[in-house]
């Protein structure tokens, strides 16, 4: 995080303590001037679909977020965004597994098939707005050995992923097929998320943000 923040350059706080969606911000030029990860029950509610899912934590993700940001007056008038990823097959929604055999059954689920993966995005502006999008891919995997599932469940990757896996790491490898938004898979879909940042005035600009006075 930068020690100080010139005046002339908009705020932005992620609801997130997500390393992958600090490092996706990162990656299209922006650092984030605080980290709010927000701490709810991010179970379905009952018959609650897959996409309503996404799009619902990611709601309250950032209206946390807001919330916290009243007391926090050095960060009045930040942007807010937030976003929660789901994975699905059709409408069975698989689990960030904390335990090895979760994981496993995850693995076995999604192995030779295909799946969803819906991320919802919430950004609030510092005029309060709330602007929402759900992002939806498709990943195909290939058929997965037990040599597969036993060497990615020793790596560690699965732990608290949605679904069990991490395309950004040695899952790639499973990967027959994806229709979508890679970054969505991640978790922040980065084409979405820089067109409602800027189109509510964020800059994005590269030489912009590193410059000591905005650009015309």
């Amino acid at each position: 995080m930068p020690a100080s923040v010139p005046d002339w350059r908009p705020r932005l706080v992620l609801a997130s303590a997500s390393p992958r969606r600090l490092a996706l911000l990162q990656q299209i030029g922006i650092e984030p001037d605080a980290l709010l990860p927000s701490d709810i029950d991010e179970s379905p509610l009952k018959g609650e679909r897959p996409k309503a899912v996404a799009r619902r934590l990611a709601r309250e993700k950032a209206e946390r977020a807001r919330a916290v940001l009243a007391t926090r007056p050095e960060l009045e008038g930040a942007f807010i965004v937030a976003a929660d990823t789901v994975v699905a097959r059709g409408s069975r929604i698989l689990p960030k597994p904390e335990h090895v055999e979760e994981a496993a059954q995850c693995l076995r689920l999604l192995s030779g098939r295909g799946h969803r993966v819906y991320t919802g995005l919430a950004v609030i502006g510092p005029r309060g707005g709330l602007r929402e999008r759900l992002v939806e891919t498709r990943v195909s995997f290939k058929h997965l050995s037990r040599q597969d599932i036993e060497a990615y469940l020793a790596s560690g990757e699965w732990r608290g992923k949605a679904g069990g896996y991490a395309v950004q790491g040695r899952a790639a490898s499973f990967v027959t097929k994806l229709v979508g938004s890679h970054s969505s898979v991640v978790g922040l879909p980065l084409y979405e998320t820089a067109a409602i940042l800027t189109g509510e005035g964020y800059p994005l600009h590269a030489a912009w943000l590193n410059a000591g006075a905005p650009h015309g």
